[in-house]
Order: C-alpha cells, then structure tokens, then sequence
C-alpha cells in the first residue's frame, strides 16, 4: 500500500481507543530486563516495530544488529553491548547512519569501551569490540541537549560498574523527563540513583532486582487523538490505559491541549476527551517533550490558532529532519512555520487552503503520518507510505476506521 484516502466521520466523532503501549517505557525496560540477573516479567509490552526489533536483537546470536530505523535501540544497545562485551557490529537504515552517536560512544570510551566506526566517523554503523572499566568512580561528562537517549543509555548501564557512575550533564537539559522515566524505571527494580545537583547524577555499583511491571499506555500516540478532538465540532473519546502519575514526559499534551480547546478527565479506564473553549494563541517550550512538536504545530494550522514554539532543536536529526518536513507539508494548507533565533512562529493562514487533493509525504517518519491525520476533520486527505506508522502505532489506521473515519487504499 503506497497511499491511503482517508476522509472524516459522517456525524460527530466519538470512539474508545485501546492505546498502544508506550514505545519508551517497553525499550527501557527491556534493557533494564536483560541486565537483570534475577527474574523481570513484563506485562503489556508495546506492539511497536522499534520494541519488536528490541526484543529480537536482545535474543539475536548473530555477530551483526540491525536496527533497522530505530534510534532508541541503537543508543540503547551500543551501551548495552558494550558493558556486556558481546562483540557485535549495530547497523541500521541509511538514515539511521546519519543520525549521530558520537556523544553516548565518546562517553563509553572514556570508561573503557573498544568501539570502532565503520564508516563515517561519529556515526553508525559501529563495532563494539570490548570494554576495560578503570578501577575507581567513572566521572563523566555529557552533553543534555542533543538527546536524551544518550544518558538513559549510560545510566540503565552503569549499576553494573565496579565503582558506579558519576554523570555530569554539560549545557540546557533537553527531554529532562524521558531521564526520569529511565530513573524512575531503574528504581522501580531496586536501582537508587541520586541527584547530587540540578546537573549531576550518581549512581552507586547494584543489582537490578526481580519483579513485575505493566507497562503504560503511550501518550505520544494519544495525542494524534487530541489533535482529532481539537479539530472536530464535536465528539468524545476515551483514550485506555493512561495514568494521570505517569513517568512519560508526553502527558505535558494535556496542558498544551487545553489551549487548543479540548478538555481531560481522568478515570479508572483512562482518560476522556471533550471540547472546550480554545485560546487565540499561545507559546510553549518543546525541550522535554519535542515528539509533540508535529502534532502541535498541525493542529495550530488546522485551528487558526497562532503559536510560538521553542526547543524544536533536536527534531533535526530524528527519522527525518522534522522542521524542514514541517515547513514543506504545512504550506501546502496555507500555513508557514518561521525560525528566528531558536524560536518557531507558526502563522496558520487566514483562511486555510483546501486543495482538491492534498497530498501528505511522510518522510518515511511516522509521527508526519499520524500527526498530519487529524486534518482530515477539515478536508480529504491522502497520506502516502501510511504503513510508516507500524514504527509506532501499528493499529493506527484500524483504530480510525472504528472512530468513523473512512479510510480507502491506494497503490
């Protein structure tokens, strides 16, 4: 399937969504698992290509991973390769070889790792080759504003270290809540670590212990859902399995949906959407929760609604570089987003442009796939490669259909 025509609900939309698991908690706590030396059991693990392709490279005997496009399991499992010294050469997609690494293998070597680049320096494929721990505290110092998978990497590592870990973060801290998803993940099983100070974080020699845990339902893919609501005249939907104490920095959509006029309860089966008063416009800082960013920013373009946007730095060098793929797919409606001095001005058109036939390209990028759907509330849209979105939300597409939403394939 190249292509799929999808058109909006007959009546208003209503629907009850069972949510996928989150795609960050399942890749955490896999790795925390195979560190473990007792029994972890994992309940509700995501369906996601990126944890499907995680749980196989964790059991693979072959002397070459490949990630295929998944950045988070590359990161994770250059560090965890490394600290268990198997040896393996990690590659990926040709865009998965432009997305740098050097940061977390700068930051292994200085600890002790052997690892090798393949090709361009500073970027996958790499081979790790071994590892030698110095024998005292590892201090060391990390860059927090490029992605925050290059700490959680270090950290999920670092009880096994003969002396612990002292990391430093160096500059603005982005994503800081995906760090405390990993802290929290690493205490959940008997890991302590400590903040010394607002930039430092200690982590003592341990072993992770056994236990269960459920993993929660995904707050990035609820808020392709809240962009539905935003846009709609009318409806409600309930979205299963979301915790209002969740350790997922993608909850922050609550707060910013507010704005853009859709309203939160939460319950015992999750939470419930209704709409609610929007504001004219509004500003919102990115930095701890930048997988947002899309979605946001489509909405505002569909509402009317004008909105400034800063921390949008690391959307350059995710599946795709987010803020040029933006830039182009939201002209098409008429809006444009503006950079000045790491700050982005979305400016939606006055009248939003309605072309006979809009074509949406994804980029190979599923969060522009599913960030992009809600306009359909406004006009008929056609999204090429939709199956981008089994990276993610495998069910995505299955889960619009039930809400009403008319979805036709196309080659």
């Amino acid at each position: 399937m190249e292509y799929l025509h999808i058109r909006k609900p007959s009546s208003s939309i209503k629907a009850t969504v069972p949510l996928p698991a989150s795609k960050s908690e399942s890749n955490r706590a896999l790795i925390i698992q195979a560190l473990a030396e007792e029994e972890i059991t994992l309940h509700n693990l995501s369906e996601a290509r990126d944890t499907q392709t995680m749980q196989r490279l964790l059991q693979s005997n072959e002397p070459e991973l490949d990630v295929l496009d998944a950045g988070t399991t590359m990161r994770f499992l250059i560090a965890y390769c490394t600290v268990k010294k198997l040896g393996k050469i990690i590659k990926g997609t040709p865009r998965m070889h432009q997305r740098p690494v050097r940061i977390l293998v700068d930051a292994l070597r200085e600890i002790g790792a052997d690892i090798q680049y393949l090709q361009e320096e500073g970027y996958p494929p790499v081979h790790i080759r071994g590892m030698t721990l110095n024998q005292s505290m590892k201090h060391v110092q990390m860059r927090g504003d490029i992605s925050s998978q290059y700490i959680s990497a270090l950290l999920m590592i670092a009880p096994t270290f003969d002396h612990g870990l002292l990391l430093e973060l160096i500059g603005k801290i982005g994503s800081r809540p995906y760090i405390n998803m990993t802290l929290s993940l690493m205490q959940r099983f008997g890991v302590d670590p400590i903040w010394e100070n607002e930039r430092a974080i200690r982590i003592e020699t341990s072993t992770y212990q056994s236990g269960n845990y459920t993993i929660e339902s995904d707050w990035s893919g609820a808020s392709y859902w809240y962009s539905f609501m935003a846009l709609a005249e009318q409806g409600e939907i309930v979205l299963k399995g979301l915790r209002k104490d969740s350790f997922q920095g993608d909850q922050a959509v609550v707060e910013i949906m507010e704005n853009l006029g859709v309203r939160t309860q939460f319950g015992a089966e999750g939470v419930r959407l209704s709409k609610q008063g929007a504001m004219r416009s509004f500003s919102y800082d990115f930095s701890d929760c930048p997988d947002l960013a899309q979605t946001v920013a489509v909405t505002c373009a569909a509402a009317g609604v004008p909105c400034t946007m800063t921390g949008l730095e690391s959307l350059r060098i995710k599946e795709t570089d987010r803020i040029a793929a933006l830039q182009t797919e939201l002209v098409k409606i008429g809006a444009k987003l503006n950079e000045e001095d790491s700050r982005w001005q979305l400016v939606p058109s006055p009248e939003l442009i309605r072309p006979e036939k809009l074509t949406i390209d994804t980029y190979d990028d599923h969060r522009m796939a599913m960030a992009f759907a809600p306009l359909v509330m406004k006009l008929e849209l056609v999204i090429e490669n939709p199956e981008v979105v089994n990276k993610s939300y495998p069910r995505f597409w299955e889960d619009l259909q039930k809400a009403g939403v008319e979805t036709t394939e196309r080659e």
